[in-house]
């Protein structure tokens, strides 16, 4: 426990070595916090609902995050409406500019998260609400579920100076009166969320309650879910989403999930800025050389830089103030024109804008956005969603940072797919140092170890180049869930397992001796003394609910059948819950899984499943795009690459994205046999890469080891002419390392062998199925022979 909560020697010592001492001075002593900073396990150990931290690096798909858990939560909710799950969402956001991005909520596809029959019911009842300026209450009906309200943390905080008079409705009232009226509008803002059952909070961006601004602005939000969880019919947990795991390079031990930025750029989730962070030792006073640089520089390399969508790159300029901006701008203007560049692309960005320049600013992802240049100030540093965003400058030192510098520097980070261009970092030496100081407090990493961290994959896109394959007609085993006719069940009568002994173990005695070559040695003393150990064990009243939960049956009646084998004051040893499962799921269950022998017509591709498009010339082309290590690069093979494929053998997509030489090998070899013999085969597939059932239907199902059915798609089909009616012979091929061939049946290549098998076994007259294994990145003539007579036989 101490290692865990990160309690050093020196702290457990001045708690007297005593664990009950120790949580009591977290908790009260403010001296004791402050010397060994523990304000945040603080926070962990006082609260009185769970809280979490999903720490996520900027970029990394926080609101999407959000979403996808309130949609799940919610979807369970009507499905189990007495479970445990959420009705109710409170979003809380600490600015205007998060608002405007938490408005993706309403533009998440949730069908494509939810299954359509969960969906529908969601998509009716979700009420979605974002607080208004001005409005004294929120629009929600008091008690309802399925609400998610989106709010800064300022408008319905506990904190009545934040209300305003027009929030009042312009009221004429006496200072007591107007502070009364102040308190009462927080309040009627509390009251209507505190009336939501089944309640979770939400947190985004949550290092303002969290990291650097954790006190005075943690206090206030903390009170305001204080105030929830003790008025809400039932606060279900705080979720928390932010971008550090730490506070004050303090680990903080609420955080669930950390994905950092060097993890997301290894990933591709975020834009690669290896050798990209620019530094300039410039003077202070003289900005305008710093300006005239950047603006250069970020033509002379983004200039015909875009996205496959066709947004060209972006770079954002961040000021400390109005006036730093007003008095640079026309450097960038000059230095624009300089380059044959229009001031028609600076779009302005502050608390000062005309609402055109906000909507244009808003409106920045659309690829026909003029702007290119974007002059910052106090804004786009949190919740700004713009991939086309592939550079930021920071135009001068900052007084006071709050970790502004990282906030900005990253906002170019967020990457989108088919994008390979890195993004570029423009600082000052002095932002530099900042930047570095605050990576290492916010990530615990360094500007060094971004710049050693490159993007490990590579972004390709596929495009279908033979649209109409005609299926393959097979046998199938398919399974089927046949629900029993509800004639009661027989009584719960369960058998004790025969399970394994407690555990032993063997414990031997040593003393200390002398020996010359070191001061001291260890003898064993006497004979090993065997010892008999404790075997963890729930009890009764546990087992019990706990199984009543998972299979809805009366916990009295498991209860009574558990007092039964184990009597009123036994324990259940842990290795019998499985056990005990099984035999409580094969009794209660209302169901059976047959299978039955069908026909089957299987898509080898499916167009539906890719993203159809229309090229220059106005054809309409089928693509996706794939992700791969870029040490494969090498095993990319598009049909231009192919000499002598005269029959164009192959290629129903292009380019084939091989997992290993040896299938590359493989493919080479049998097109040059196919050009040369060609008139017994139809076409040949390479299919091991497209294996989303969305895309295909070529896929054998098999349990894996902890019995959950998988898909394995197999690598290649070769497929052979029919006659008349009768469809063509197929053969699949699998191609596997060498030393794949001696393992266990039991082990996952064995399983989807044996279900190829069973496949195969059902269509004799139609499918084979070979496995080639090779010791080398390449596959042999000989290795090939079933395959090359397969190809030659006249059927």
């Amino acid at each position: 426990m101490i290692k865990a909560l990160g309690i050093s020697q020196a702290a457990f010592e001045a708690a007297d070595y005593e664990i009950e001492v120790l949580l009591d001075r977290l908790r009260t002593d403010d001296y004791f916090v402050r010397a060994y900073k523990f304000e945040s396990l603080r926070e962990t150990l006082t609260l009185d609902y769970p809280s979490y931290i999903l720490a996520l690096a900027m970029g990394a798909g926080k609101t999407i995050l959000i979403a996808t858990i309130i949609a799940t939560e919610f979807a369970m909710a009507m499905e189990y409406p007495d479970g445990p799950f959420v009705q109710n969402a409170l979003v809380f956001a600490p600015g205007k500019t998060i608002i405007e991005s938490l408005r993706e909520l309403s533009q998440v596809p949730y069908e494509k998260i939810l299954p359509p029959r969960l969906h529908k019911a969601f998509a009716a009842n979700l009420k979605l609400t974002f607080t208004r300026d001005g409005d004294p209450n929120i629009p929600v009906i008091r008690g309802s579920s399925f609400n998610v309200v989106v709010t800064n943390t300022e408008k319905i905080r506990i904190q009545k100076e934040t209300i305003r008079k027009r929030d009042l409705d312009q009221l004429m009232l006496p200072s007591e009166e107007l502070e009364k009226a102040r308190a009462e509008v927080a309040n009627r803002r509390l009251q209507a969320i505190a009336s939501l059952p089944h309640l979770a909070v939400f947190s985004d961006e949550a290092h303002h309650t969290y990291g650097q601004t954790m006190g005075k602005d943690l206090k206030r939000v903390r009170q305001t879910v204080d105030y929830l969880n003790d008025n809400s019919p039932n606060l279900i947990c705080v979720v928390n989403t932010t971008g550090t795991p730490y506070f004050q390079r303090q680990p903080l031990r609420d955080v669930v999930i950390w994905y950092g930025l060097s993890e997301g750029i290894h990933e591709g989730i975020l834009k690669e800025v290896a050798g990209n962070i620019y530094a300039y030792d410039f003077d202070p006073s003289n900005a305008m050389d710093f300006v005239r640089e950047v603006i250069s520089d970020f033509f002379r390399t983004y200039k015909d830089v875009g996205l496959p969508d066709g947004s060209p790159a972006k770079l954002a300029m961040y000021f400390p103030q109005n006036d730093d901006l007003d008095e640079l701008r026309p450097h960038v203007e000059n230095t624009l024109a300089s380059i044959g560049q229009s001031p028609a692309v600076i779009l302005r960005n502050t608390s000062e804008s005309t609402q055109e320049e906000v909507n244009n600013f808003n409106r920045l992802n659309d690829p026909e956005s003029p702007y290119r240049v974007i002059l910052l100030v106090n804004k786009g540093t949190e919740g700004w969603n713009c991939p086309s965003l592939f550079s930021c400058a920071l135009a001068r030192k900052l007084k006071s940072s709050n970790n502004f510098v990282l906030q900005a520097a990253s906002r170019c980070l967020r990457q989108i797919p088919g994008n390979n261009h890195p993004a570029r970092i423009y600082l000052s030496m002095e932002n530099r140092s900042v930047l570095d100081k605050q990576l290492k407090e916010t990530y615990g990493e360094t500007i060094a170890d971004l710049d050693r961290t490159g993007r490990e994959t590579r972004s390709a896109i596929l495009k279908l180049k033979k649209v109409n394959i005609p299926p393959l007609v097979v046998s199938q085993l398919v399974r089927t869930v046949v629900p029993f006719e509800d004639t009661g069940h027989d009584p719960l009568r369960l058998e004790k397992p025969k399970g394994r002994k407690p555990k032993h173990f063997r414990l031997s005695i040593f003393t200390v001796m002398e020996q010359q070559s070191t001061d001291r040695i260890l003898q064993q003393l006497g004979e090993e003394v065997e010892l008999e150990g404790v075997e963890d064990s729930v009890d009764l009243y546990t087992a019990a609910v706990r199984f009543s939960d998972a299979y809805r049956i009366d916990p009295w009646v498991v209860y009574d059948e558990l007092e039964r084998l184990y009597g009123s004051k036994g324990d259940i040893p842990l290795h019998h819950i499985d056990h005990l499962a099984m035999q409580i799921e094969e009794q209660t269950r209302k169901y059976d899984v047959k299978e039955e022998r069908v026909d089957v017509a299987l898509a080898l591709v499916k167009p539906e499943g890719f993203v159809k498009i229309t090229e220059p010339d106005g054809s309409e082309v089928y693509t996706a795009e794939i992700r791969y290590p870029k040490d494969r690069e090498q095993l990319l093979l598009s049909l231009g690459d192919m000499k002598g494929n005269e029959k164009r053998f192959g290629f129903h997509y292009t380019p084939y994205n091989f997992d290993s030489n040896p299938e590359k090998s493989f493919f080479e070899q049998l097109l040059h046999q196919l050009n040369t013999n060609p008139s017994e085969v139809e076409d040949i597939y390479f299919t091991g890469a497209v294996t989303d059932p969305n895309k295909t239907d070529f896929f054998v199902e098999y349990k894996d080891e902890k019995g959950k059915w998988r898909n394995y798609t197999p690598d290649f089909v070769i497929r052979k002419k029919g006659k008349r009616s009768k469809p063509g012979k197929c053969l699949i091929v699998e191609i596997k390392a060498e030393r794949e061939r001696a393992h266990p049946l039991d082990g996952e290549g064995g399983r989807k062998a044996i279900a190829m098998k069973r496949w195969v076994d059902l269509n004799p007259e139609h499918l084979q199925y070979e496995m080639i294994f090779t010791p080398s990145d390449a596959i042999s003539v000989n290795q090939t022979l079933k395959v090359r007579d397969f190809v030659e036989e006249k059927d």
